[in-house]
């Protein structure tokens, strides 16, 4: 094989790893940590995303020689971190982790669990993803008010490389603010050596109703279902039933050390799919097991980086997840709001899902869902029957669901 036919591919593959990574590893440990997790358990779980999603990569590539790639849940991570604790605490969490897990892999195994999630209107499951984000996005403008001096160099980094270099611009931000802490903070270098941390899983109703379900619902609804309308804009089948049976039992094995659920790439997939990834679509596979060996690396900084972000100035790393997750903000609320006739049902499910509420001790995404889905059945009783909204994308995952 000549250089030619895979430096691009390999190139491609390293960036995709880097910016796949470093554009959303502060949401994941900010969520691992909310819903219970300690430092070395959030650590854990990071690295275990950065291995399972990794031999993952490997198995679907390797076995398919198409550029399949797989990326933990980003928005189940925020999810998590608008998550106000957990009846049961962190075992209760990795139950729900383990829960999601077997809820995908009956996807793959029973293709009418893959019509219910895509009779969810796609607009309020855009809505509830809009919601979680909120939150979250607002963090960039309160730290820069209350630590202009230590958040303003990240957000400045942020505009400058989102108009010269939009790429790099989330990765770019992460890296000034982790700089900044690694300028000022004394962390113990002991610390810092790569570990797993297992905690055996426990089950609660709340939990399941409160974050398994909305995970599962939001991994496939904003990661698994564009993950294949990406790779199909490129002209690559994804092995829809075995993709989700490969995430779904990493998603189990990786539970217990912490992993939140992984699935098919999204945003991240067209870089590996796309003609960056070199003119020759058959060698493009390449970049996938790129990407694979390059968060192998990462995994090993794993726990180096989660004792930076636990070191940092209070609102400089939740900055830089703000900014991060921005892009998936504006998208979200584009598509919740898009059509006229779903718009007061998915604008009510945003705010319920930003409200934080917990009733029951069952979470805000939850009641989000059931307020949208009752106003939308009650706006809807009597009325003519409207054009589904995004039909092409649920026809994607409803034909994928029988291949």
């Amino acid at each position: 094989m000549s250089e030619e036919g895979t430096h691009g591919p390999v190139v491609a593959g390293v960036v995709t790893g880097v910016v796949g990574f470093s554009c959303s590893f502060v949401v994941v440990l900010a969520g691992l940590t909310a819903v219970g997790a300690s430092g070395a358990q959030a650590a854990s779980g990071l690295l275990t995303l950065c291995v399972t999603q990794a031999l993952g990569m490997l198995w679907l590539a390797l076995r398919h020689r198409i550029p399949v790639t797989l990326a933990w849940s980003t928005p189940g991570a925020a999810l998590l971190a608008t998550t106000s604790g957990v009846a049961g605490g962190w075992p209760a969490a990795v139950g729900a982790f383990v829960t999601t897990g077997v809820l995908i892999v009956l996807t793959a195994l029973v293709p009418r669990v893959g019509d219910l999630v895509a009779a969810i209107p796609h607009s309020l499951a855009r809505a509830m993803l809009a919601g979680v984000l909120l939150p979250l996005c607002l963090a960039p403008v309160t730290a820069l008010v209350d630590a202009p001096a230590q958040v303003a160099p990240v957000v400045l980094t942020w505009l400058v490389l989102l108009r010269l270099a939009p790429r790099w611009a989330v990765p770019g931000a992460l890296a000034v603010a982790l700089g900044m802490v690694v300028a000022t903070a004394h962390i113990d270098a002991a610390a810092l050596a790569p570990q797993l941390a297992w905690t055996t899983p426990t089950w609660s109703l709340s939990a399941l109703v409160g974050l398994a379900l909305p995970l599962y619902v939001v991994t496939m609804a904003s990661q698994n279902v564009p993950g294949v309308a990406v790779m199909s804009g490129f002209g690559y089948r994804v092995p829809w039933r075995e993709s989700l049976a490969v995430t779904g039992i990493g998603t189990i094995a990786g539970a217990p050390t912490g992993g939140h659920a992984i699935n098919l790439a999204a945003i991240s997939a067209a870089l590996a799919a796309g003609p960056a990834a070199g003119p020759d679509r058959a060698r493009r596979w390449i970049a996938a097991v790129s990407a694979a060996v390059t968060y192998l690396v990462l995994a090993g900084a794993s726990t180096a980086l989660a004792a930076l972000v636990v070191a940092a100035t209070d609102g400089v790393m939740q900055a830089a997840a703000g900014l991060a997750l921005l892009g998936t903000l504006g998208s979200a609320l584009a598509e919740a709001l898009a059509d006229p006739g779903e718009r007061e049902a998915a604008a009510a499910t945003l705010v319920v899902a930003a409200s934080g509420i917990s009733v029951l001790g069952i979470g805000a995404a939850f009641w989000a869902l059931v307020a949208g889905l009752l106003l939308r059945t009650f706006l809807r009783t009597g009325r003519p029957a409207a054009a589904p909204v995004a039909a092409t994308e649920r026809g994607t995952a409803s034909t994928a669901a029988r291949t």
